[in-house]
Order: structure tokens, then C-alpha cells, then sequence
């Protein structure tokens, strides 16, 4: 009995399951043919099918009542509430799965876009449907096309993979994989994509990340690089607003100067386009690409602007310079790209070679055909310095009211010593290398000339006094120059050094932090104690009335 009653329950629940699931139709002219359409039903003239909440028209169509299958032809139109509505020569619909096949001439329409292809299936019960034989998707802002999607009905969600583009007037964009939401424009790339500007042919490249087609906004955030007309950003991250004229990069950013041969780096960038100028921060490095040994000149900030024939570069805070040949130090650095002159600013100092080289301002200048260093400018207190390679406390010295140099393959060949020139040198027996001499001049000017880095010849303009000591005979007091500070200790000597904060420049910024700190403290308990005096001379009745 219990069999009896399980078996009664189980085929009421299948009837009225599959009763719930049976396709209704109406049409002008109804018959079979077992020949031809074994177990059809043949529907001929305004066929009229519903099922569920979508409704199918045609001109003919079959129905095959055992299966609850639908295949129509000729002018189909399957309807779903207001949210679709989808043309097509034939279709075919599953009333049991909810699903439909539409081909010849597909056209599908919902409030947001309109969708072409040749074969279209739609899945009823996830509300998707999807191609894979090429498709057209239009909005009021863009064209979609793609190999194969995927249209999500609920979210308004394209999913395209395999040579998808997406273009307006203004851009065009190629990707491998794009979800598109029709209803905002916002393309999210999760495949090599790149986005083309169809006017200045700007370009952007990611492969992971989103672009507002409607705003022109993008963010990447794996292998992101911008291509503009004369400077390329790549970056971990990059935000780029097209109609601002506004990116900002972040993490391992590389700005490459097309035009003048110049790469910057850091970790934080911003461009502006109308501008034509960079900031970058955070390890923040410009490079001068040479011909062999690139300069690399880092400092707390940089601030590139200007075009290329007009293009200014601004070093701010802890400066320091590394070629394999030169290297410096200073608080700030301005480069004019246009006339190859470089100025080093407050306590600037060269290392070439050998020398140090110090003075109030120091200027180097390049060719701007070779690219190559020219000259140098020490201006005011010009002092250069050369440790004897033999004495801990020994230095060949020249000082000087100014200092000019000139380089020949970058190497620094001749120096003038222009008004109140001083030269102490430390001379030595050049087979023994014992110390024989210390010689003291004075001149109005000197020049040398040196090779590889060595002083090679010497000659005095107009000498006043000069005079040559036994070592023990010279003071030792005397055997430094005014101004003289030797600062070895500060030079980088590899390219990594110039991130390398001298500890001086460490003490002093943490002092000035735990100054900060006691400050704020200071100045937040003197308000207290005013707070309190100000509320016990406050009079009674004042005090109610603001209670």
C-alpha cells in the first residue's frame, strides 16, 4: 500500500511538474504530417507561442508535444517581458530546459544595447545568453565585437573572450578578455588589452584592470603602461584620466622620455599633460642615457616640465649623482634640457676621479649634439681636493675664486683656476714614493691639465709667492686650506649609494621629528591649562547661559 501511495505521489508531482512546463500555442491553420514530421504538429500563419513569461511569434513552426520542443521559421520574435526582445529567421525552444536556439539574422534588443549574430542561445533559467560564431553588441556609447559571449540579462554584463574590441568615436580598445556592463560603459580587463585614442593616438596597455568608456577614466594594475606622444609611463599601478590630461603611476615606475632620451624613475608619479610635466617621488631617480655610462641624479623629489625643446628638470632635497666617472652631492639640482646647463645647489659637491670638488654653486654643461658632459663651472669658494694615495692626512689641494673645467669623453682633462688661486701639493720620489716636498703657491690663476684622472701639468699666471718645504719644516696647521672639508664619507660610490641617506641627514630628520612630537605636545598643554584659567574666571552667570 505504502509502494502504491509513493508511486500516486511521485507521478501527481511529474504531471503537474511537466503540466507547469507545457508550451500553449495559437495559429490560423493547425495539422500533421507523420510522413514528413513524425509526432509534430504542424502550426501555419501568425503562430503564436507563450510559455512561462516569453512569448514566441512566426510565420510557421512545429511542435512536438512529447518532447515540449518549439521550432519555428520564418520573421521569429521571442519576447521576455520588457527586458528583451530578439529577431531571427529560426528558432528553437525547449520548454522543459528553458532553453532557445535563434539563427539566420539574429538581432537581440534590451533597454541598454542591441545585440547582432548568427547563432544566439539563450539560457532562460540563468537569464544569460551567448555566441560563438561572432557578435555585435551596440549601446549609445560603444560597439562590441567579439569572437564568443557571454550577456548576462540581470546585470547587464557582456563577457568576451578572443579578439574583442570595443570602439567610439574617441577610442578604440582590443582586449583578450572584457567583462562589459552595458548600463555604466565600465569595461574590466582581465586579459593583454589595449586602449588606442583615435585622435592624438595615445595608447594604453594593461593586462588586468578597468576602463569608463563613458568618462574616459582607467585604472590598471598589472603591466599598465601609457603611451603618449612623447613620453611612455609603466607602472605596477596607473590611474590615467584622458579628459583631465591626468595620470598618476605607482610602484616601479618607469617614465622614458622619447624624444630626449631621458628615463626617470620611483614609486609614485604624477603626470599632467597640458602641463607637459612629471612629479615623481619615492626613490624618485632621472636618467641621462649616454652613449656608455648613463648619470643618474636621485633626490626626495623630481619635477619635470616643459616640452622637449622647453623642458626644465628640478631636484629637490638630498641630491646625489652616480657615473661610473662623476659622482655629487647636493640639496638641489635644476637641469635646462635646452641649453645642457646643470646647476648644483647648496653645498654642492663633485667627486672626478681623484678630486673633490667643492664651491658655492657648481655647473655642468653638455652637448647637447653628443649628449656628452662639456664643461664644469665651480662658482665662488671653488676648492678641489686630492687625497695623497700614500698619508691618511695628507690632500693636494687647489682653491680658487672660480674653477672652470672642460671634459673630453666625459673625463674632466683641463682645469683653470680663475683669481686668487692657492695650490698646496704633496710631492713624492717617484721610484721610492717617499714623501720629499710639501710646495704652497700663490697665483692669480692656474691651469692644469690632466690625464687619467691624474694631475699631468701645472701652470702658474702671474705668481706672487710660491715656496717648497721639507715635510717636517710645514706646519701642520697649515697644511689645509680655508673652507677645506673632506667628504668621502658622502660619496656613493655605486649606483645604489644614492638612496643611501647620510646618517647626519638621518639624526637630523628624526630630531626634527621628536621636535615636532614635543612641540605638538607642548603647545596642546598650554591650550589645556588656558582652557582651565578660562573657565575659572569665567563668571557664574556666563557659565549658565552657555550650559
Amino acid at each position: 500500500m505504502k509502494r502504491i501511495f509513493l508511486f500516486l505521489a511521485l507521478f501527481i508531482t511529474a504531471y503537474t511538474f511537466s503540466q507547469q512546463k507545457r508550451i500553449n500555442y495559437t495559429a490560423k491553420i493547425q495539422s500533421a504530417d507523420e510522413d514528413k514530421y513524425p509526432g509534430a504538429i504542424i502550426l501555419i500563419g501568425n503562430v503564436h507561442m507563450i510559455h512561462e513569461g516569453v512569448t514566441l511569434d512566426s510565420q510557421k513552426a512545429l511542435y512536438y508535444r512529447d518532447k515540449n520542443l518549439f521550432k519555428a521559421l520564418g520573421e521569429v520574435i521571442i519576447e521576455q517581458g520588457d527586458s528583451i526582445i530578439q529577431y531571427s529567421d529560426y528558432a528553437d525552444y525547449n520548454g522543459n530546459t528553458k532553453q532557445a536556439v535563434s539563427w539566420g539574422n539574429v538581432e537581440m534588443n534590451d533597454p541598454t544595447m542591441k545585440l547582432k549574430t548568427d547563432t544566439l542561445h539563450f539560457d532562460r533559467i540563468n537569464q544569460k545568453l551567448f555566441y560563438k560564431t561572432g557578435g555585435t553588441i551596440q549601446d549609445k556609447t560603444n560597439t562590441l565585437k567579439s569572437i564568443g559571449g557571454t550577456y548576462l540579462l540581470r546585470n547587464k554584463k557582456f563577457i568576451a573572450k578572443s579578439n574583442v574590441t570595443v570602439t567610439n568615436p574617441e577610442n578604440n580598445l582590443e582586449s583578450d578578455h572584457l567583462e562589459y556592463y552595458t548600463n555604466t560603459g565600465i569595461a574590466y580587463l582581465y586579459g593583454p588589452s589595449t586602449v588606442t585614442n583615435n585622435k592624438n593616438k595615445n595608447k594604453l596597455y594593461s593586462e588586468r584592470g578597468f576602463y569608463n568608456t563613458k568618462t574616459d577614466v582607467s585604472y590598471f594594475i598589472k603591466n599598465a603602461k601609457l603611451f603618449l606622444k612623447e613620453r611612455t609611463i609603466e607602472g605596477d599601478s596607473l590611474y590615467y584620466d584622458k579628459r583631465k590630461g591626468f595620470a598618476s603611476a605607482t610602484n616601479n615606475i618607469i617614465v622614458i622620455d622619447t624624444v630626449k632620451n631621458f628615463v626617470t624613475k620611483g614609486n609614485y608619479a604624477e603626470i599632467f599633460e597640458e602641463k607637459d610635466s612629471l612629479f615623481i617621488i619615492d626613490k624618485a631617480v632621472a636618467i641621462s642615457v649616454l652613449e656608455k655610462d648613463s648619470l643618474y641624479m636621485h633626490g626626495d623629489k623630481i619635477l619635470v616640465t616643459g616640452k622637449p625643446e622647453n623642458r626644465i628638470v628640478r631636484t629637490f632635497n638630498n641630491v646625489k649623482i652616480f657615473k661610473s666617472d662623476l659622482q655629487g652631492k647636493c640639496d638641489s639640482i635644476h637641469t635646462d634640457q635646452t641649453t645642457g646647463l646643470t646647476r648644483m645647489f647648496r653645498k654642492p659637491v663633485l667627486w672626478s676621479g681623484k678630486q673633490q670638488i667643492t664651491g658655492d654653486t657648481i655647473h655642468l654643461v653638455s652637448n647637447l649634439d653628443t649628449n656628452k658632459l662639456d664643461s664644469l663651472k665651480v662658482l665662488n669658494n671653488a676648492l678641489i681636493i686630492q687625497k695623497d694615495s700614500l698619508a691618511k692626512d695628507d690632500f693636494n689641494q687647489i682653491k680658487g675664486r672660480n674653477i672652470y673645467g672642460k671634459f673630453i669623453e666625459n673625463e674632466i682633462r683641463t682645469l683653470w683656476v680663475k683669481g686668487n688661486a692657492e695650490v698646496i701639493n704633496f710631492n713624492r720620489n717617484e721610484k721610492t714614493l717617499k714623501l720629499e716636498t710639501i710646495t704652497k703657491q700663490i697665483c692669480s690663476d692656474i691651469e692644469f691639465d690632466l690625464l687619467n684622472n691624474e694631475i699631468e701639468s701645472v701652470k702658474c699666471f702671474k705668481e706672487t709667492e710660491g715656496k717648497t718645504y721639507p715635510p717636517l719644516d710645514y706646519p701642520k696647521e697649515d697644511r689645509k686650506l680655508k673652507g677645506f672639508i673632506w667628504r668621502e664619507k658622502e660619496q656613493p660610490k655605486v649606483m645604489q649609494d644614492i638612496f643611501t641617506k647620510d646618517e647626519k641627514t638621518e639624526v637630523k630628520e628624526n630630531i626634527d621629528v621628536q621636535n615636532a612630537k614635543l612641540n605638538f605636545a607642548r603647545e596642546s598643554a598650554t591650550k589645556k591649562k588656558k582652557r582651565a584659567s578660562d573657565r575659572k574666571s569665567t563668571p557664574k552667570v556666563l557659565k549658565k547661559g552657555l550650559e
